[in-house]
């Protein structure tokens, strides 16, 4: 990683706003982000298969009580919303709302420290929150778009899921089959936009202001008035944008699951 030391504050802000990528073009993949995404995935997957490995049926210890009461509240907040068998999204919400809330969290760690560690092996740049990353979000709305056409298709049949596209919402007159395959189409369209872009949106949002804070600390130079104040700053701010954070990030991750259960039963409806 190179020294920021020297750099100007539009210099910092753009080396951590910068991708570790290989490839040229369209084929460009993130590193950074393909690796913190996949890492986060496995330890969401060690976590509720430790406790399921461990869990007894008497009193449970704290870990599994938590994690019991995340799966509850998860299959309820489910059940509420998706009226069909939910065998299979109940526990896609769950990976979900954990997977999105671990992302996000990764904008808790301090700004420099993911680029410090990640300059030992050689790398010039690196970003820890691939939510931040619109590659990532468009990949999971992506999923998402597939599985609102899955569950329309499973719910109406092909042939009647086609036939609403072209008859819903004004009627079934052939004049109105190429209004109505369009408005279906912006419809369908823009919910996958709509996932991608909230989520990224936010925490894009979020860890610019984290290095604008972190620009607050970097004046520090010896016990003056100034650099003492901005010094305190610095930590005043960087501390109540942290705990206001833990909000966003989890909020954030609740929405994206909620709206992916909304977006499946709504695929179910009939028109």
């Amino acid at each position: 990683m190179a020294s920021e030391a020297n750099l100007s504050s539009t210099e910092y802000i753009s080396h951590h706003l910068t991708h570790e990528t290989v490839g040229q073009g369209f084929w460009t993949w993130n590193v950074d982000s393909l690796f913190m995404s996949i890492m986060l995935g496995v330890v969401t997957i060690a976590m509720f298969y430790s406790v399921a490995r461990k869990a007894t049926p008497g009193v449970p210890g704290r870990w599994q009580a938590f994690v019991e009461m995340i799966v509850e509240f998860i299959d309820t907040t489910v059940k509420e919303v998706f009226h069909l068998d939910r065998s299979f999204l109940a526990p896609l919400a769950l990976t979900i709302f954990v997977w999105v809330f671990l992302m996000n969290a990764m904008d808790l760690l301090p700004v420099d420290v993911p680029g410090t560690i990640a300059g030992w092996f050689g790398l010039h740049h690196w970003r820890a929150v691939p939510t931040a990353d619109l590659n990532t979000t468009f990949a999971m709305s992506l999923t998402v778009f597939f599985l609102v056409i899955f569950y329309s298709i499973k719910a109406k049949g092909a042939g009647g899921y086609v036939h609403e596209l072209f008859t819903a919402p004004f009627g079934a007159h052939p004049l109105l089959w190429i209004p109505n395959l369009l408005l279906n189409i912006v419809e369908l369209l823009s919910k996958p936009v709509s996932l991608a872009m909230r989520l990224f949106g936010n925490m894009y949002a979020g860890e610019l202001v984290f290095m604008l804070i972190a620009l607050l600390g970097a004046s520090w130079a010896g016990f003056t008035i100034a650099s003492s104040t901005s010094m305190l700053g610095h930590f005043l701010m960087g501390a109540g944008w942290a705990i206001f954070h833990i909000l966003i990030i989890t909020l954030q991750a609740f929405i994206f699951m909620v709206l992916t259960v909304v977006y499946c039963a709504m695929a179910t409806e009939h028109h």
